[in-house]
């Protein structure tokens, strides 16, 4: 064997010869440009974006949004691009301003444009972006620790992944994984409740069914989603407006799992308050009915607090309102109010003890992104601001008083129903008629026509036969009312365009 010794390293063994094309390096001269290497077409954009014609094109001939129609980015109703943000408002190029009525998508409870986060980010990737393979930074640490002692369970385990979605696969994973450990592999089903949403991924579809994800375009959905009627004290085909249709409701779910066979169920899974089915406020017994039934049978209780969880409610916790623990609770937009990415499975010490013991039992699921430094340093600032401003607080005071200004839209017809009152979400239902709770029908265009209305008297968010209504926890009483202000002005004028369109129809 010959030396391959530099002298100048001063090692005193002989390395093994190596294919020389290894080490053999190109000259700028010799390399042969690849594709990536040819110079931009354009110049490169810089970080301080201006909204120029040429960008709109860009965006019209490469930007997919999500649940809209690509292509359109200037039509009236076209997907708004915004640039900047402070507190509940954002503001286009030309500088107007638009009260964010929905935290950008039921998130940013913070607020826009805190500074705070923008360091705590900016810090984490000078030190270390991305932990390698078997290691992880403290500040995944730290996250982990503080999300569980702020949760219904404060000796929990906490799984970190990227978003919602993989949260509620992890959930259902773990679930299954969890009856496995205990000798129970026969429970692999899911019961939740018709018209809730857990997400867009393939597993999420079976699951509710709510909004425009049910799952029709995309099947064979996997096997095991059974659906069941969940809480809602307007239309609830078991009857009564006294929340005793919600009790029934629960008792649905029981006679799911004895139809299915209780040891075939696995979890039980549901929001603490729907969202897509409509922001109703549950019956308060309804709760801990549902988690005495799943405990009767040995069934899991997963609740996605993917909305509701930290602080929309008036709690950082929704559960906490009914003293209900879960087995499992799956966060994530709020955790870091939608400064970065992040989200997670809060598994109760119970359940986590299942997956400690021999080497069979182990967690054998990765998300790429989950627990990623910087995603959890933006998660302690976005606590540490929620805390120290007392925003659970104000989301309860402010939802209380929010819930009371709205009771002024009943001045108009269309307005079937207001719900809310439990922190900062409530929802106002659009109906053709009161008196028989008639929705529009689709023809009428109700997105579109209260969309416009919103943007022009200085509204972003999610209308149509429901407007839903969740500000940032930040929001003040003067803000609250120019909000109130504003929609009793956009529904008046629906109303009229409706009626309009009715007559000319006839």
């Amino acid at each position: 064997m010959h030396s391959t010794m530099d002298p100048s390293l001063g090692h005193g063994y002989d390395e093994p010869a190596r294919p020389t094309w290894t080490y053999r390096q190109r000259t700028a001269a010799q390399a042969e440009p690849t594709e990536g290497d040819d110079p931009p077409d354009h110049k490169p954009i810089a970080a301080r974006l201006s909204v120029t014609p040429t960008l709109v094109e860009l965006g019209e001939a490469h930007f997919w949004p999500h649940a809209r129609a690509a292509g359109d980015l200037s039509s009236p109703g076209a997907v708004k691009i915004v640039t900047r943000g402070d507190g509940v408002w954002v503001y286009d190029e030309g500088g107007s301003r638009y009260f964010d009525t929905l935290s950008g998508m039921w998130l940013n409870n913070i607020g826009h444009g805190r500074r705070e986060v923008a360091d705590a980010v900016h810090a984490q990737i000078c030190k270390l972006g991305y932990a390698p393979d078997g290691s992880v930074h403290p500040a995944t640490l730290q996250l982990a620790a503080r999300v569980a002692a702020l949760s219904p369970d404060p000796a929990s385990r906490v799984f970190f992944v990227s978003g919602g979605s993989e949260g509620i696969e992890t959930a259902m994973k773990m679930a299954k994984k969890f009856h496995r450990n205990r000798g129970e592999a026969g429970r692999y089903k899911f019961i939740s409740r018709r018209d809730s949403y857990h997400g867009a991924t393939h597993g999420c579809l079976s699951l509710g069914g709510g909004g425009s994800n049910t799952g029709a375009e995309y099947g064979p959905l996997p096997y095991g989603g059974v659906r069941v009627q969940g809480p809602d004290q307007y239309r609830n085909p078991f009857g009564g407006t006294d929340g005793s249709g919600d009790l029934e409701c629960a008792r649905e779910i029981e006679r799911a799992m004895l139809n299915e066979g209780p040891d075939t169920v696995a979890a039980v899974i549901g929001e603490p308050i729907s969202a897509s089915a409509g922001v109703h406020i549950p019956h308060p017994e309804y709760w801990p009915m549902v988690r005495e039934i799943c405990d009767r049978y040995g069934v899991l209780l997963i609740c996605d607090e993917v909305i509701t969880g930290f602080g929309r409610t008036g709690r950082m916790f929704a559960t906490e309102h009914w003293g209900v623990v879960p087995d499992i609770t799956v966060v994530a937009k709020a955790l870091t109010s939608g400064y970065v990415p992040i989200g997670a499975a809060i598994a109760a010490k119970h359940v986590a003890d299942a997956f400690t013991g021999p080497a069979g039992t182990a967690f054998d699921h990765r998300i790429t992104f989950g627990g990623n430094p910087v995603s959890c340093a933006a998660g302690l600032a976005n606590l540490d601001i929620l805390q120290r401003e007392l925003l659970v607080r104000n989301a309860a005071d402010m939802g209380g008083y929010l819930f009371g200004r709205l009771q002024k839209l009943y001045r108009h017809g269309i307005v079937g129903q207001i719900r809310g009152g439990l922190g900062l979400i409530c929802a106002v239902e659009i109906v053709a008629n009161r008196a028989t709770k008639e929705p529009f029908p689709k023809e009428a265009g109700l997105a579109r026509r209260a969309g416009l209305l919103m943007e022009r008297h200085g509204l972003l968010g999610r209308a149509g036969n429901i407007f839903y209504i969740a500000p940032p926890l930040c929001v003040t009483r003067g803000e609250l009312d120019f909000l109130v202000n504003e929609l009793d002005a956009v529904i008046g004028e629906l109303q009229a365009s409706l009626v309009t369109g009715r007559r000319n129809a006839a």
